[in-house]
């Protein structure tokens, strides 16, 4: 499991919004003064907000500013990430082939591989989407 510390922004019916900060893996480095990564995780960090809902916890328990951690499998992550990289990259590769076999042309099996890579960016967003998997793809309120 996955685990990260995060801030209630707002409770809602059955649901909390919450806000993480994304940080670099490499944090906690002894060589992040000199880290050209580390700089950049720092320079580019934003703030993330996740709707995580209560299934068996109390909705009055909970306060505005309270910190919660929760957390997400990590076949999920990399399921995820398999999708989201490989997918696309598949695509593109195919579409090179594809386009290259067909039109003989190197600009057609250009074109055909940055087609194939959009829509393979495409269906990677919609089969990722959490909605449509129900709760099984969210994070879950860990403990407070």
């Amino acid at each position: 499991m996955i685990e990260e510390s995060v801030k209630i922004l707002a409770i809602e019916n059955k649901h909390l919004w919450v806000e993480g900060i994304q940080r670099s893996s490499c944090h906690s480095c002894a060589a992040q003064r000199g880290c050209g990564q580390n700089l950049l995780a720092k320079w580019a960090a934003r703030p993330v907000r996740l709707q995580i809902p209560l299934a068996d916890h109390d909705v009055t328990s909970f306060e505005v500013g309270q910190n919660v951690t929760i957390g997400i499998a990590e076949n999920v992550m990399v399921k995820g990430s398999l999708l989201v990289y490989l997918l696309p990259l598949f695509l593109l590769l195919l579409g090179v082939w594809l386009g290259e076999g067909v039109f003989e042309n190197e600009l057609a099996a250009m074109v055909c591989g940055l087609l194939a890579l959009i829509v393979g960016s495409f269906i990677a967003g919609r089969l990722a989407n959490p909605t449509a998997h129900g709760s099984k793809l969210q994070a879950h309120l860990l403990e407070r």
